[in-house]
């Protein structure tokens, strides 16, 4: 029988009968790459029908902590028995030392279980280079460097390991298929392998897989739902400041963040990050401020810098790192707007220290306060908290989750928090420091700068 092929688009999955040069779904361009189809009858799991949900027992999951707290905390207090853990993260950010240093761990909690890192990537001899960096020799540790999908399962079915590492599924093909790795096809056909195979076996995995220039695990979006659970590696590679985020967790809290400081010597937990990041400020210095975000469920101080210098050029430049640009243009558009204050021909440059990255409006006013900071040439004290979202009317409001930041602002000793008028209201009886409650954005120049 002659075999037919389909086309796949790479960027969402999207399948043709003929190639198209634009997706209809996602809008990518020559995205669509040839795939066989696959006539094999797959084998179906058997059913007993229906049952009514009370008769149903409740399963109980085993976990291994890892001994790595920042790990746990991202997983849901360790690794369940038999799930299928996605790792996704940029070059050079760090997964394969992360994961590395989690099969040390668990090497020696567990030294009777034995654990098969497959490299596609990185020859044995590499991987062993890694492993006496960070200290980790263990008996129970096998290294195979291997891209094909039916040798690694010959491995697995004579070593049975407890633990499998596969770095990374877009170096990883299957034989019943003649894509190349890395391919739509490729990557959802031996995620689905390796998920059917160890699940049977009850084997914990860990998938480790590359991201595209949006951000996003690259292969179908398929993949994220095929595993139990899906954390990111974030960061800037030239910097020290980790970020491990979840962003699908089957078995635990999902947006659950846990915080690593990249060294010689591997990575190394940062237990109290709000803490660590103060020590580093740059005391009685303009042009910054410092605000509270919440990642997961902690509380996370943040230190915003802006630089404003005049342009003779022409009109200014905005750039931000850690910041959204479309943000921060809006930002200064209110400070102009409202403010009475002239920008239009400035350069004005946004940094969030440590490699964080804002993903919500909490730390607007605290945007705001820098660039007027830079601008004014006054520093804003260090023991003040800036905290709200800024509307394109001028307005503050209050953020989500407020007791829990004030808690920590309490724990660090702040003396003064500026935010909306509906924060000071609720919770200024609660606390021994002085909340200021504004209702327009413009009221910090009085506050500070005069």
């Amino acid at each position: 029988m002659k075999n037919k092929s389909q086309f796949v688009c790479s960027s969402c999955a999207h399948v043709e009968p003929k190639w198209v040069g634009r997706c209809s779904q996602c809008g990518e361009w020559n995205s669509f790459q040839e795939e066989v189809i696959d006539r094999k009858k797959r084998p179906t799991r058997d059913s007993n029908g229906p049952k009514p949900i009370g008769e149903i027992s409740q399963s109980a999951y085993e976990r291994v902590a890892t001994g790595i707290g920042e790990f746990d905390r991202v997983v849901g207090s360790g690794l369940v028995r038999g799930s299928l853990l996605l790792v996704g993260g940029g070059p050079g950010i760090g997964k394969s030392t992360l994961i590395m240093e989690v099969c040390g761990k668990l090497g020696h909690i567990a030294p009777s279980e034995k654990i098969l890192y497959v490299s596609g990537e990185e020859s044995e001899g590499q991987v062993a280079d890694r492993s006496k960096r960070l200290g980790i020799d263990s008996e129970n540790f096998f290294v195979l460097n291997e891209t094909n999908w039916e040798k690694i399962r010959e491995t697995l079915k004579s070593l049975r390991p407890s633990y499998f590492v596969l770095d990374s599924i877009q170096t990883t093909s299957s034989d019943h298929l003649q894509s190349t790795p890395g391919t739509v096809s490729q990557v959802r056909e031996v995620t689905y392998e390796i998920l059917n195979y160890c699940k049977a076996h009850s084997i914990t995995s860990v998938i480790i897989g590359h991201i595209t220039k949006d951000g996003q695990i690259a292969g179908p979006k398929v993949l994220e739902h095929m595993v139990d659970a899906v954390v990111y590696f974030e960061g800037d590679p030239l910097g020290h400041y980790r970020i491990l985020r979840s962003i699908k967790n089957r078995f635990g809290n999902t947006n659950e963040v846990g915080i690593f400081e990249m060294t010689e010597l591997g990575l190394r937990e940062v237990a109290d990050p709000s803490k660590y990041f103060l020590d580093l400020l740059s005391k009685d210095s303009y042009g910054r401020s410092i605000s509270c975000i919440v990642e997961g469920s902690r509380p996370l101080f943040i230190e915003t810098q802006a630089l404003v210098i005049e342009n003779k050029n022409g009109f200014g430049r905005r750039t931000a790192q850690g910041i959204d640009s479309g943000q921060l243009a809006m930002l200064v558009a209110v400070a102009e707007k409202y403010f009475d204050t002239p920008l239009s021909f400035s350069d004005i440059y946004a940094n969030i220290v440590g490699g964080i990255r804002l993903k919500t409006r909490e730390a607007d006013l605290a945007v705001l306060a820098a660039i007027l900071s830079s601008l004014r040439k006054i520093p804003i004290p260090d023991d003040t908290i800036l905290l709200g979202e800024v509307g394109l009317t001028g307005e503050v409001r209050s953020v989500p989750m407020p007791q829990m930041r004030i808690k920590e602002m309490e724990r660090l000793q702040y003396k003064r928090l500026i935010s909306s008028k509906r924060m000071a209201k609720e919770f200024q009886d609660l606390v021994d420091f002085p909340i200021v409650g504004i209702e327009k954005a413009h009221e910090i120049d009085e506050l500070l700068f005069r």
